[in-house]
């Protein structure tokens, strides 16, 4: 784990390699895996949005502000931070009378779909309002979907589906109510990508409703003030000389690698549900390839427990990450191996269902006991290069059980020990059709950067960490 007291030895390591708003939105007795809605991306789909929380309009006098994405014209619309705006964060948009947020830039990928969030101001009546989008940078004007009617004080989610390519452009057009005011914030587009089938790039979500920024930990891509569902500056900005630093966060850099790489990375906020098959969840587990848990540090509800095996059973990729014993970072009595464990052996569906136990152990090497006689395994010897060693400042050792689930395999070991089912540091597993890889100390993902206090130290870039993690990466999304 990066942010355990480590011993002074890491102190020695050199090189470097390094969230905003609360977004959306009880147990119940978990069922066996269900038939699971198909991926809903295209394939190399991007999704780019707004969040609202840069720049300064103090007035409804129309005038342009300039936010993380670009132009808006704000008519009639301000950004408000008072405590009767609705808001994920600090700001949203405020709109009153007939007012209108307008971009003033195009996005080049054009969009399959949008969501916004909406609520009224204050005690304001209800309001309607219609999305409009532009082909022609904004030489004229087509609604999509239908009007939408806020009625609420609580943030909802309106989707509306597109099948726009090339340039597009949107507008978000407040028809009645008067003044009457309007909330809207975190306008997401996801883009129509290229089509086809099941390369290109993958969309990775990366939870932070765990405690993963607890106490010192700091296990997310984009820190902030708090983690939100879209990083900024967006990712559509990356380049591939970007630093990790662009974001701020303990495992920025692998969300950096991933978004140079064509991919798309979020953050499911605190706040934010862990589902499967919730049509009225944005942020469901069915559209995404690859769900990445670094450490969680609240326990699993019944009800998530049976979201991710679902998760996994139809497809996905799980990528867990866990700690030391004794990790509790939050002091609500649970630590990730306890939280993994509870996950794979009280789950009321299946016992053990990865074939994978970890240890309450506590333990710091260099171990290069690396796989032998598999020299075309995808995980330690994929596309992002050859893994040789994995370095660990205090993390726990796992047990395999193929009996449990036959597709369970060892991939690193502690040194000095057999390659069995036993002393193990990583390893993978199938289950239905999905994919799972678990490494059981936080340490190498670090990247060395994040929130300002916390006490970090690099891991990303050292050794082959970086392969390690791309390679698994790539393997659950089915790119290898």
């Amino acid at each position: 784990m990066n942010i355990k007291f480590k011993s002074l030895c890491i102190l020695l390591l050199t090189a470097t390699f390094a969230c905003k708003k609360n977004n959306l939105v009880a147990d119940a007795s978990v069922t066996p895996a269900s038939p699971a809605p198909a991926f809903s991306l295209f394939s190399m789909a991007r999704v780019t949005g707004e969040t609202f929380e840069s720049g300064v309009k103090t007035s409804y006098t129309a005038g342009n502000v300039t936010l993380t994405s670009g132009s808006w014209n704000f008519n009639d619309a301000l950004l408000g931070d008072l405590a009767t705006d609705r808001k994920n964060g600090l700001k949203s948009a405020r709109v009153r009378n007939t007012g209108k947020l307008t971009m003033n830039f195009n996005l080049a990928d054009g969009a399959s779909a949008v969501t916004v969030l909406h609520a009224l101001f204050g005690s304001d009546a209800s309001g309607a309002w219609q999305l409009w989008y532009s082909t022609n940078s904004g030489a004229s004007w087509l609604q999509t979907g239908g009007t939408i009617t806020t009625s609420t004080t609580t943030l909802q989610t309106a989707s509306f589906t597109l099948s726009v390519t090339g340039n597009i452009r949107f507008e978000i057009r407040k028809i009645s109510g008067g003044t009457n005011r309007i909330n809207f914030d975190d306008f997401t587009v996801t883009s129509a990508g290229t089509g086809g089938g099941g390369g290109g790039g993958k969309k990775f979500l990366f939870d932070a409703t765990k405690a993963e920024t607890a106490g010192n930990a700091d296990w997310v891509i984009d820190q902030d003030a708090s983690p939100q569902r879209i990083p900024t500056p967006l990712q559509s900005t990356i380049t591939a000389a970007t630093p990790e630093t662009y974001w701020t966060g303990a495992i920025s850099a692998w969300g950096i690698a991933l978004a140079k790489q064509g991919h798309t990375v979020e953050t499911l906020p605190s706040g934010a549900s862990i589902s499967y098959g919730n049509a009225a969840n944005p942020q469901d587990l069915s559209n995404y390839h690859v769900f990445v848990i670094n450490e969680p540090n609240i326990r699993f509800t019944a009800t998530e427990k049976t979201a991710i095996l679902n998760f996994v059973s139809n497809g996905g990729g799980l990528f867990m990450v866990s700690d030391h014993t004794i990790s509790d970072r939050n002091n609500d009595g649970w630590d990730s191996p306890a939280i993994w464990n509870d996950l794979m052996t009280n789950n009321g569906a299946v016992n053990n269902p990865f074939g994978i136990s970890i240890n309450l152990t506590n333990i710091s090497q260099l171990s290069s006991n690396v796989l032998s006689g598999n020299p075309t395994n995808p995980i330690l010897h994929g596309s992002q290069g050859n893994v040789t060693q994995l370095d660990f400042h205090n993390g726990a050792t796992l047990t395999i059980n193929p009996a449990a689930n036959a597709t369970v395999q060892g991939l690193i070991w502690t040194n000095g020990s057999v390659q069995n089912n036993a002393n193990l540091m990583s390893a993978s597993s199938t289950y239905g059709t999905g994919r799972v890889y678990v490494v059981t100390d936080s340490s190498p993902v670090d990247d060395g950067t994040g929130a300002a206090g916390n006490n970090l130290f690099v891991g990303w870039s050292l050794y082959s960490h970086t392969a390690l993690f791309m390679n698994a990466s790539h393997w659950l999304a089915k790119l290898q």
